[in-house]
């Protein structure tokens, strides 16, 4: 089964093969690379070619999701019918089936208006039903103030602070841990 999911102002979607080459695009090329200073890891990029990029088991590892039943590892965000984005999350423990979840926009004109925030309450919502965990949660820094209170309007509370422990383009910050539970999402959701 595709994965489409229909917004009143975005669309998460699959991603699909052709999607890799304008990932790289907007993360090696685009004029307008602001979002590299938000979304991890903080610092400068390796120098990739397109083709090294487009190869990245990590990208082979989403598209051998497409199809199936399995729940996405990460979804497109498509604004006007275009790739803006997209929606991520990796194990921080499968034991305890315990993700942590993640958004870029790439285009900074789509960084108002509900747009980020519709497709991370739709990302939520998606792994809740498609997974069985218990928990969801994001780690940041405190200079993303913009990630924090997406976080908060989504329900996800502070759960830890290590206060000067992560280092953003040469400067300290806190470390930040937010997460919500699947009945404070479930208790929203009535």
């Amino acid at each position: 089964m595709n994965v489409h999911l229909q917004g009143k102002k975005v669309v998460l979607r699959d991603i699909r093969p052709e999607d890799v080459p304008e990932i790289y695009y907007w993360k090696y090329e685009a004029e307008d690379r602001e979002h590299l200073n938000w979304n991890g890891p903080y610092k400068p990029l390796d120098p990739l070619t397109k083709e090294e990029y487009v190869s990245l088991p990590r990208y082979a590892e989403s598209l051998a999701l497409v199809g199936t039943d399995a729940a996405r590892t990460e979804l497109i965000i498509e604004i006007d019918g275009q790739l803006k984005g997209s929606v991520g999350r990796y194990w921080i423990s499968e034991e305890t089936n315990w993700c942590e979840i993640g958004i870029v926009i790439y285009d900074s004109r789509y960084w108002s208006n509900g747009y980020g925030r519709e497709a991370f309450q739709m990302w939520i919502d998606y792994l809740f039903t498609h997974m069985d965990t218990v928990r969801l949660g994001i780690g940041t820094w405190s200079g993303n103030e913009r990630m924090m209170r997406l976080a908060a309007y989504c329900g996800m509370i502070e759960e830890a602070r290590v206060r000067k422990a992560r280092i953003v383009r040469g400067e300290y910050y806190d470390a930040i841990k937010m997460g919500m539970l699947r009945e404070e999402w479930e208790a929203r959701q009535a």
